[in-house]
């Protein structure tokens, strides 16, 4: 990759892919945005699309992780470096951690105004990754000693819930929630089930943050001896980052077309790899930094996330490993693990049935008559040759849409008879490919699902190449009116 040129792509494309992904309210992935140091990317943001992302409904929130360097960056009256920021001394761990939860919360604040995310959706999210009772049980007994022996074991969560977010009412400053949540100001008149609605959401985003910092308290010593000894721990690594990551799956499910439309920018992502700790509140840079990645890209994948753009810059010298690289490869194998592969094993059963299906009649005879290999499935239950005949179907077809560049425009190409083949039918139904109408082309229904695609069949348990061409001769295939601009014919070789 070090050796490479770079690919020049025109600004007004780039603009146009940045809004394209920023205007959906939910994404299935991230949006990654590398290039050469000194080409424009934080211009871009700051200058061409802040702006136009921060109109109502959208919301922006950008965090530059290179702001803490202060002898770097023009934020403090410095000019860039010349060189990479992993040559300039890297800044602490904590003071990243507070720009980028500073500016979720900011964030999670503007939605609790507009009433898109209550107390009890907090509690519900919350409640979905982390046990809540004894520290919410603690919580209480701090506003009040009496309340240890009042509440009762039975009682559920969403009761210890609502009686910590009154008892936390109390005690926080009635002037701060109002100010934040501007009841007093510009002549707002709500109904008193209104402000309470607000005032509720408000203090349950405390709440959450207050029982978090409590579960983390927990870990310290854990969290001390981890760092002492170089180890890893994913789970104390997500305890670390448990706090961002529900602020970003809170505003994820608030999102909403039209109404409140959050998304999150970070730039110079790579410095927070390189972050120093200061103490043992917390893990390292590298491991903090990992975790935020891989749980954004989880709850993409998982749930559809917000829009979130990382930007980075980091062209590493020739005798090291490619910090960025490493990150896209780890997400597309990812990705090929817990959707492609699976998806794939779905769309094998899927032209198993086919066969079985032509075997038995349920096929119209018109559509077997010659042609592509597809129209003469094996006419036996053997379950191996099906299995072998699927896998040899499927992977021709991925390989033909690979040598077209994922490029196959079936009107335009007269090319409809593809919607005939099981091997397009059943990537399309489980949800690998789409059909788009204008233009007609048929395409994966991400770059990242594309580049898996390109991979399957490599890592795909495919037979030989000659018991390719032996099993389908076995199977009486012919290659008369096969589209040699598309399919490939084993066959025939």
């Amino acid at each position: 990759m070090v050796n490479k040129a770079w690919k020049i792509i025109p600004r007004p494309l780039l603009e146009t892919v940045l809004n394209n992904h920023a205007q959906h309210h939910r994404v299935p992935q991230p949006l990654v945005v590398h290039g050469p140091r000194g080409v424009g990317k934080t211009t871009l943001f700051l200058e061409r699309l802040l702006k136009d992302l921060n109109k109502e409904p959208h919301l922006t929130g950008y965090v530059d992780f290179a702001e803490s360097i202060k002898d770097h960056h023009p934020q403090h009256n410095q000019s860039f470096p010349w060189s990479s920021w992993s040559n300039c001394e890297p800044p602490t761990l904590s003071n990243c951690k507070a720009q980028l939860e500073t500016c979720l919360e900011s964030m999670a604040e503007r939605g609790i105004k507009l009433g898109t995310i209550s107390s009890q959706q907090i509690f519900t999210t919350l409640n979905k990754w982390h046990g809540l009772n004894t520290a919410l049980r603690r919580i209480l007994s701090k506003s009040n000693k009496k309340v240890k022996n009042a509440v009762s074991d039975k009682v559920s969560g969403s009761i210890l819930w609502e009686r910590a977010v009154y008892a936390l009412s109390a005690r926080v400053n009635a002037k701060e929630i109002d100010g934040v949540l501007e009841l007093r100001e510009n002549g707002k008149r709500l109904s008193l089930e209104e402000e309470t609605y607000l005032r509720e959401g408000l203090v349950g985003l405390k709440l959450a943050k207050e029982v978090l910092n409590m579960q983390h308290e927990w870990r310290a010593n854990a969290i001390a001896n981890l760092n002492r000894t170089g180890g890893f721990s994913r789970s104390l690594a997500n305890s670390c980052t448990d706090w961002p990551c529900l602020l970003i799956d809170l505003l994820s499910q608030a999102a909403e077309i039209d109404r409140f439309q959050p998304k999150l920018v970070i730039n110079n992502i790579e410095v927070l790899r390189n972050a120093i700790r200061t103490d043992d509140s917390t893990v390292c840079g590298s491991m903090y930094h990992d975790s935020l990645i891989w749980r954004i890209i989880a709850l993409g994948v998982n749930e559809r996330c917000l829009p979130v753009i990382l930007v980075t810059s980091d062209r590493v010298m020739e005798d090291r490993a490619s910090t960025f690289e490493d990150i896209v490869d780890a997400y597309l194998a990812y990705l090929q693990i817990t959707v492609v592969n699976p998806a794939m094993d779905k769309a094998l059963l899927l032209l198993q049935k086919f066969a079985f299906d032509a075997k038995n009649g349920r096929v119209l005879e018109d559509k077997l008559r010659f042609g592509t290999p597809w129209r003469h499935p094996p006419r036996t239950d053997d379950t191996i040759l099906l299995a072998e005949w699927a896998k040899i179907q499927l992977m021709d077809f991925v390989q033909a849409l690979v040598r077209t560049e994922f490029g196959v425009n079936y009107l335009a190409d007269c090319s409809l008879e593809i919607f005939d083949d099981p091997a397009a039918v059943a990537l399309l139904e489980v949800g690998l490919l789409y059909a788009q109408r204008d233009p007609s082309f048929m395409r994966p229904i991400s770059r990242g699902i594309q580049r898996c695609l390109v991979r399957w069949p490599i890592v795909a348990k495919a037979c030989p190449f000659s018991d390719a061409i032996f099993s389908l001769k076995f199977f009486d295939t012919g290659c008369a009116g096969a589209n040699p601009k598309f399919r490939t014919v084993f066959g025939s070789r």
